[in-house]
């Protein structure tokens, strides 16, 4: 695609165009820092020339000499052009240097007085600019800084390269960028130093282009409208910027269903290939930009009858992409398509809404044609779209339901039962399952404009809560205002208190506040006939019972589990499921916790449920990582994450865990990012709760960083805030372990031994074993700190048999470790072989890592050969995230199917994987897998 020069970026940086960069821009620099050079590429506007930019005004500092070229299409036919850009103002420096015939070949192509060519003067023109290069180096080094390499004059682009692959240990670098549309920058490769790297500019995800907008001050954009300049762009940062700048500017969003508004500084782009089309070439293209899924039958139907020869005319074009494997007719680029229907008049639009309408073969697509070809009300297309909305949920896409709805909306005369509010109210609900809270508040917020229906605005006043997540603080005013509405119909106050009871949770941080408001709700729903709102209210009293340790827990999950369900409730994330999941994992009952949590997962995804699925990735991250699987875990913690943000739903929550992971099988100083993170953003929104947890999480991170103070300071705050908060379940958090420890290294003996006395009360109240066997481990460092080795050691092998039969692979090897550290203390030899044999079986890199530092040998003690298997273990790294993943699970001893099951893959796509795991480690077999983990060198 050709960008005009008037659009291409400002020659000043702009660092904040590096954002979703920063790998690769450090990639790049730590190649320019060792000395070599580098290649950036990609397509247009993905931000080639900001990255060169930044790179060059990081690095110039370390050249004596920097050298500039930047290239236009319009004078790439002028011979020498670039060569005098670069060498004009500094040839005369070492002129008088070179040979005579050199230096006459040189001034002769440099100020094009002579007759200089490549053919006559070849051989001394290569030479002359090799020469002028390594004179200019003998003074210091130089940087070539060379953008748009692809307009570079033929001449000069065969000079510099000949220069380049002779320079040898000359201290010459290249910096160059280079337009690509695909993998083909060998050619321009070669003009570079050999061993340069070439760094592939891809484009951003949706969660980058989220963050770039908003740096650049386009703030405010629903989700949804982000999530469509995303696509729109194809990722590309500058599209997404000049997509955002027009939003800015014309607020008026466009209809549902219908492409974004495209600004003319966009629609150049592709305007001038348009003109070349015929009119017909061009309107049968408009009905496929008008189609979700064009195929060449589709464009048939819709009466594009030579739609055969007038695609291939477009793609010739390069207006379409070749698709020689199906019969798809896809845009060369998404922007392409927005831009053609931007530019058609709104009668030939409605026109190939129209035709679609009847050729499509999916009901919801035929219906939102419809709508689109349709203006003005009309209760039978009103209705068509309500059914499509309702067979897009029944089919998990949420999304689609929310823009069908409010389609049908905007159709549904103001008389009609159902009205158009409670069609929007609706479409409301839908988007808050698909994870768009903008879009559900803004439609809730507009209904209150005018409805006075106290269903209605009770409903919407619902949607405003909910779409607040846990920031309940800032929506304090909405309460009052839904209670009134509500009156005293039993139906409206349910769902009000229902929310109330969140908010004493959140807000006030009163779990038996909480638990009152919800058991008033279950009440007030059983007597309106509302299941729905019933086994919410009864789910989330079963859950604040859990974790108070309420001795009426198990029968409310009983009554919550109870029939009739609601098929959407018994999956939600605030559901009687997630109640009893949460009972089974704090029961030390991991394994049919697992099964819970994945069925619920599936469940969601095929629902289409995304902050449910957020919050079900993270719980079944929390249960592999209690299992000890922590490679596992921190692939779905992170999973989690990115949903997380890229939806902004779950966060907070989602960070903790990922610095759990991160801690136990990772990186333990993004470990701590990411728990501090977490403690910032919960004490943002006032959310208790979730300050005890994230204190929790960067209390463990510090523990395993070896800042025990600091593990002290946080996890005394938890300790306080739970009190507060009144939660007496030890098994909810988990950190009282942690904090024992802690103490004990502090020697702060005394306080170690109450807590674990108090806790142990409440563990052995419970029935914790799981709780109670972490304790007796860190009980054991305590009579160790009054020097009862003996009995200390005998606890240790006891706590360490009981965990690994409960299940908790990670403590069990925690224990191993503690034992082995406290032999070391003693006369006779010690080994860390069990311990480190069990962190490798978990994967747990940081554990594992400390272990092979306190195995280090003293000048005693013989020395210990280096582990094979931490060697293996940390190849893995280079592999992609499923092929880790798999590679994790065989080294558990999962068969290809269980595989299958556990990641919702075919067993198929094991295999695949599987034999690209073995290519890159350089094994043959599974069995070879499971030796690296068992630490034994392969053959």
């Amino acid at each position: 695609m050709t960008v005009p020069r008037d659009f291409e970026e400002p020659a000043r940086s702009r660092p904040d165009l590096v954002i979703g960069r920063e790998e690769l821009f450090g990639a790049a620099r730590e190649q320019l820092v060792g000395g070599g050079s580098v290649l950036l590429h990609g397509p247009a506007g993905i931000g080639k020339s900001t990255i060169l930019r930044t790179l060059a005004a990081d690095y110039a500092g370390a050249a004596r000499t920097v050298l500039r070229c930047s290239a236009t299409e319009s004078e790439s036919h002028l011979p020498f052009l670039a060569l005098a850009d670069l060498l004009g103002l500094v040839v005369d420096e070492v002129s008088g240097r070179l040979p005579a015939a050199q230096r006459t070949a040189l001034e002769s192509a440099l100020t094009g007085r002579g007759e200089s060519t490549l053919q006559r003067d070849g051989l001394a023109l290569r030479l002359a600019v090799l020469s002028v290069l390594r004179a200019l180096a003998a003074e210091g080094p130089v940087l070539i800084v060379a953008d748009d390499q692809q307009w570079l004059d033929p001449a000069s682009a065969e000079l510099l390269g000949f220069a380049a692959r002779r320079l040898g240990d000359t201290p010459v670098q290249l910096l160059c960028a280079v337009r690509t549309e695909g993998q083909e920058y060998d050619r321009h490769l070669r003009a570079l130093p050999p061993d340069s790297l070439a760094v592939r500019l891809n484009p951003l995800s949706r969660t980058q282009v989220s963050e770039l907008l908003t740096h650049r001050g386009y703030t405010g954009l629903p989700r949804s409208t982000v999530r469509d300049i995303h696509r729109t762009s194809g990722g590309n940062p500058l599209f997404a910027l000049e997509l955002g700048r027009a939003l800015a500017e014309n607020p008026t969003p466009p209809r549902p269903g219908e492409p974004l508004h495209v600004p003319t500084s966009l629609r150049a782009l592709v305007l001038k290939r348009l003109d070349m089309l015929s009119d017909e070439a061009r309107r049968t293209l408009l009905v496929a930009s008008a189609g979700a899924r064009p195929t060449l039958a589709l464009l048939h139907e819709a009466g594009r009858g030579n739609a055969e020869a007038e695609t291939a005319q477009a793609a010739a074009l390069g207006l379409l992409a070749t698709e020689p494997e199906g019969p798809a007719v896809r845009f060369a680029h998404p922007l392409i398509s927005a831009a053609l229907y931007a530019e058609a008049p709104a009668q030939e639009r409605r026109a190939a809404h129209a035709a679609l309408s009847t050729a499509a073969s999916d009901p919801i697509e035929r219906a939102r044609h419809l709508a689109l070809a349709t203006t003005g009300t009309d209760p039978e297309v009103a209705a068509r779209l309500a059914e499509a909305a309702a067979l897009a949920r029944d089919r998990g896409a949420p999304s689609v339901a929310a823009q069908l709805g409010l389609l049908a909306a905007r159709h549904t005369p103001a008389d009609s039962v159902p009205g158009p509010d409670e069609r929007r109210l609706q479409a409301a609900t839908d988007a808050i399952t698909a994870g768009e809270m903008d879009l559900a508040r803004d439609i809730a917020r507009e209904v209150l404009t005018r409805a006075t229906v106290p269903a209605e605005r009770v409903r919407a006043w619902i949607v405003v809560i909910e779409s607040a997540g846990h920031a309940l603080g800032d929506v304090d005013s909405v309460f009052p205002q839904a209670l009134a509405d509500a009156g005293d119909d039993p139906g409206l106050l349910a769902l009000v208190h229902y929310q109330l009871a969140w908010r004493g949770l959140v807000v006030e941080g009163d779990f038996a506040e909480g638990r009152e408001k919800a058991a008033h709700a279950a009440d007030l729903a059983a007597r309106a006939g509302d299941r729905r709102t019933e086994l919410l209210a009864l789910a989330f009293q079963a859950q604040t019972e859990t974790l108070m340790g309420h001795p009426d827990a198990p029968e409310t999950i009983e009554r919550a589990l109870q029939e009739p369900q609601d098929p959407q409730v018994a999956c939600h994330h605030n559901g009687p499921g997630l109640a009893r999941f949460r009972w089974l994992q704090m029961s030390d009952q991991l394994a049919e916790a697992r099964t819970t949590i994945t069925a619920l997962l599936r469940e969601v995804r095929r629902r289409g449920m995304v902050e449910s699925e957020v919050h079900f990735l993270r719980l079944l991250a929390e249960t592999e990582l209690r299992s000890g699987h922590c490679g596992r875990a921190l692939d779905l913690a992170r999973e989690s994450l990115r949903l997380a943000r890229d939806s902004g739903i779950g966060e907070v929550a989602s960070a903790l865990l990922t610095s759990f992971a991160e801690a136990a099988g990772g990186d333990v100083n993004r470990a701590l990012t990411l728990a501090q993170e977490a403690v910032e953003h919960a004490e943002g929104i006032s959310d208790q709760m979730y300050v005890s947890r994230a204190l929790a999480a960067l209390g463990h991170a510090q523990l395993v960083a070896g800042d025990v103070q600091g593990t002290v300071r946080s996890l005394r705050r938890v300790r306080e805030l739970e009190q507060g908060l009144g939660i007496t379940d030890p098994a909810r958090g988990r950190w009282h372990g942690d904090l024992a420890e802690a103490l004990v290294r502090t020697g702060e003996i005394t306080e170690a031994q109450d807590l674990i006395a108090q806790t142990r009360e409440q563990a052995l109240r419970l029935g914790r074993d799981g709780m109670l066997a972490v304790l007796d481990r860190a009980e054991a460092l305590v009579r160790a700190a009054r020097g009862e080795h003996q009995a200390a050691m005998g606890q240790l092998t006891s706590v360490q048999d009981r965990l690994g039969k409960l299940g908790y692979g990670l403590e069990e090897a925690r224990a191993a470790f503690a034992l082995a550290q406290l032999r070391t203390r003693r006369p006779g030899p010690t080994s860390y072989d069990e311990a480190a044999r069990l962190f490798r079986r978990c994967r747990a890199l940081p554990w594992l890592r400390q272990v092979e530092a306190a195995a280090v040998p003293t000048a005693a003690e013989p020395a210990v050969a280096p582990s094979p298997a931490l060697d293996a273990l940390d190849a893995l790294d280079g592999l992609a995230a499923m092929e880790r993943q798999v590679a994790a699970l065989v080294m558990e001893g999962a068969t290809n199917r269980e595989i299958a099951a556990r990641l919702f893959i075919s067993v198929k796509t094991v295999e695949a994987t599987l034999t690209r795991v073995y290519r890159k480690l350089g094994i043959r077999s599974r069995v070879d897998i499971v030796r690296l983990a068992a630490g034994r060198r392969t053959q």
